[in-house]
């Protein structure tokens, strides 16, 4: 039985550790809302809250980050190591509860949509949410019977069993990207979102291309191949629902040989207006994008801007995905509508960059005239 001054600590423990537990759920919940609703106000200054727009999101984000990383492995190595200092223990938690974590959170509410996007703001929210998360888990980690962690609970990876160790890795990432996101800042965020969509595009079109380089079958015998296909997969008692479906899904029907609904011209516009909008992306990263200037002045357009042109450039490659969907099924009908909204798409994308980030013409706006006029000749 451990002395009274022992089980006093451990108490003393126990509640801080349960203290610490619900302010971490009650945070995650105030995340989860700014990332339901990116555009809410920060709420207002108050005798026992502080101003926060005088405050640097970013940095306080990475600044608490960078503590939880630092206190996170202390725990972790206080809890596998004798001797076991309940009161050490307390101590790391206090100051997590104390600066580290309520600052994480100011962060969050820091970083308004007017000034720094909704789109920074609902991924600094995200990601300290996850920050909060991996916290929690390894607070639950911490021992209640005043013994070090035994090896099956340092090192263990059961699915929702993970041990202190996967644990304390989990957290080390989690701080590791919210810091990846304060050092990138705004114009690297939105630059890197930017490559992702392109790099979307570029796939939709290299499957585009590959589709239609493949050599029709003989349409007669294709149909009879699909007759006999389907009553053989029906008549298959061993092949499972989720096989059958696999197997008619990815039997992508090519363009017949004799084309009588004018498929291949269409894509080959198609691949054209998709070359030209891969090419767009590129130049707005590096035409705009990488030249935006953090802070903007107060009262700027250009969060509001940047915001709409996130929303553009993420609908775009869902568009030409359902484009290459229409293709797959030889739909003329679905190809010619799908192919007008891409178009009206980009070429609402380009009109967000006609003028820069001084709402003056450049000679990127010229850049710009002319890939709407290539997107209308094609």
């Amino acid at each position: 039985m451990p002395p009274a001054q022992d089980a006093d600590a451990i108490k003393a423990l126990d509640s801080v550790v349960q203290t610490a537990s619900s302010l971490l759920s009650q945070l995650q919940a105030v995340l989860g809302e700014i990332q339901k609703n990116p555009e809410a106000p920060t709420p207002p200054a108050t005798s026992s809250s502080p101003d926060l727009t005088s405050i640097n999101a970013l940095s306080l984000a990475n600044d608490s980050a960078s503590l939880i990383r630092a206190h996170g492995t202390k725990i972790s190595l206080l809890i596998i190591n004798e001797p076991f200092t309940p009161s050490a223990v307390s101590t790391v938690l206090r100051e997590l509860i104390a600066g580290p974590i309520p600052g994480l959170v100011s962060s969050a509410q820091a970083c308004t949509a007017a000034q720094y996007t909704q789109v920074v703001r609902r991924e600094l929210a995200w990601r300290a949410q996850r920050v909060l998360s991996e916290l929690s888990v390894l607070v639950q980690k911490i021992p209640k019977d005043g013994k070090i962690l035994s090896e099956g609970r340092r090192e263990g990876f059961a699915p929702g069993n993970k041990g202190s160790l996967p644990a304390t890795g989990m957290l080390w990432s989690a701080c590791d990207e919210l810091m990846d996101l304060s050092n990138m800042g705004v114009s690297g965020l939105f630059v890197k979102k930017v490559d992702q969509w392109k790099d979307i595009l570029s796939d939709v079109m290299e499957e585009l291309k590959e589709w239609g380089d493949e050599e029709p079958e003989d349409e007669d015998d294709a149909d009879e191949d699909d007759l006999n296909d389907l009553s053989g997969q029906l008549n298959a008692t061993s092949l499972s629902t989720q096989a059958m479906l696999d197997q008619l899904m990815n039997s992508q029907r090519t363009i017949p040989a004799s084309d009588p609904d004018g498929i291949r011209p269409r894509l080959e516009t198609s691949l054209k207006r998709l070359r030209l909008v891969t090419l767009l992306y590129q130049a707005l990263a590096k035409r705009r994008l990488k030249k935006l200037s953090f802070p903007f002045p107060q009262e700027s357009n250009v969060p509001s801007r940047l915001d709409e042109m996130a929303k553009v450039l993420a609908k775009l490659p869902d568009s030409f995905g359902d484009l290459a969907a229409a293709f797959y099924e030889l739909q003329p009908e679905g190809i010619d509508s799908m192919m007008d909204q891409c178009f009206l798409d980009a070429f609402a994308a380009g009109e967000l960059f006609v003028r820069d980030w001084q709402d003056e013409r450049d000679a990127f706006s010229e850049w710009i005239v002319k890939f709407r006029g290539e997107i209308k000749k094609v």
